[in-house]
């Protein structure tokens, strides 16, 4: 396995505030993405007393060779009682935005949706002043089932590009980039009101052009905030780095997505979907939305 750089070396978490969040977690028997897919700034955030659900999970009925949740184990029915757990998760950490994330599903005739919606509804009840972001799978293509998860009024909706259209093959299989694409353009027409979103990882091969490429396919979609961010393999057993990206390069991206559009674009090699997710918050205000 490659040497990491001294940039993305992160320092150890304080205990104190991550055993806190992490006692909710397991008190409240909670999936947390932070966790099933060992991402490098889960001391920084449960620090912050911030996490991102991961529900109907942790099984995924999908085998991305860059992830580290389980794909191994059968996913379980739907357990009725977790948009009340995760309500409650909300409420206990004080969170003022929450972003609720998924395994794929496509088991399921919705992908899930119906899901997302009873955590959203449940969030909603207990902790109104919530902000609430969705990151979604690709449902398939199911477009019914998501204007399903878009009635349900989450601020942001986001899904992942992931890698450039070379790529998909190798990093994505089962996923599809005009799909991906097709799914912010729906989001767009289905609620235009809504701030949509996606990420980008990079250092599996892609050159520059292709990343500005799928900058400008994301604002074709009218995508409006942009996450770009390193991939760091989570073992042996996954696809290896090709490159370890320079911050300078996150730099210039940002400068370019800024250039063309988006609305913000949190751009550096420690960068992932839902890092500093609640600064959306902040955009709100600088670019408000009536929702109705």
């Amino acid at each position: 396995m490659t040497v990491k750089p001294d940039w993305l070396r992160v320092k150890a978490p304080q205990w104190e505030r991550v055993g806190n969040v992490k006692e909710v977690l397991r008190d409240l028997a909670l999936n947390t993405v932070c966790e099933e897919a060992s991402c490098p700034n889960i001391g920084e955030c449960f620090k912050a007393g911030t996490a991102t659900f991961l529900i109907m999970g942790p099984a995924c009925t999908r085998a991305c060779p860059y992830c580290d949740i389980d794909f191994e184990k059968k996913p379980q029915a739907l357990d009725p009682t977790e948009p009340e757990r995760l309500a409650q998760a909300v409420h206990r950490m004080r969170l003022n935005h929450v972003v609720i994330t998924s395994v794929n599903r496509d088991d399921l005739p919705d992908g899930g949706a119906s899901q997302f919606v009873k955590c959203i509804a449940a969030v909603r009840k207990i902790s109104p002043q919530t902000t609430i972001e969705v990151l979604i799978p690709d449902l398939c293509g199911n477009w019914n089932a998501l204007e399903m998860i878009l009635q349900a009024a989450p601020e942001v909706l986001n899904h992942n590009t992931e890698t450039v259209p070379r790529l998909y093959r190798r990093v994505r299989p089962q996923g599809n980039y005009d799909r991906t694409l097709e799914l912010l353009q729906q989001t767009r027409q289905i609620a235009p009101k809504t701030y949509t979103k996606s990420g980008i990882m990079v250092g599996l091969g892609e050159t520059d052009a292709e990343i500005r490429q799928v900058m400008q396919d994301l604002r074709t979609a009218d995508c409006d905030i942009l996450t770009i961010g390193q991939y760091l393999q989570p073992s042996q057993k996954h696809l290896q780095v090709n490159e370890f990206v320079h911050p300078e390069q996150f730099a210039a991206w940002k400068v370019f997505g800024e250039e063309i559009g988006f609305l913000q674009v949190v751009s550096s090699p420690l960068t992932r979907s839902s890092y500093h997710a609640e600064q959306v918050r902040e955009l709100m205000k600088r670019y408000p939305r009536n929702r109705g």
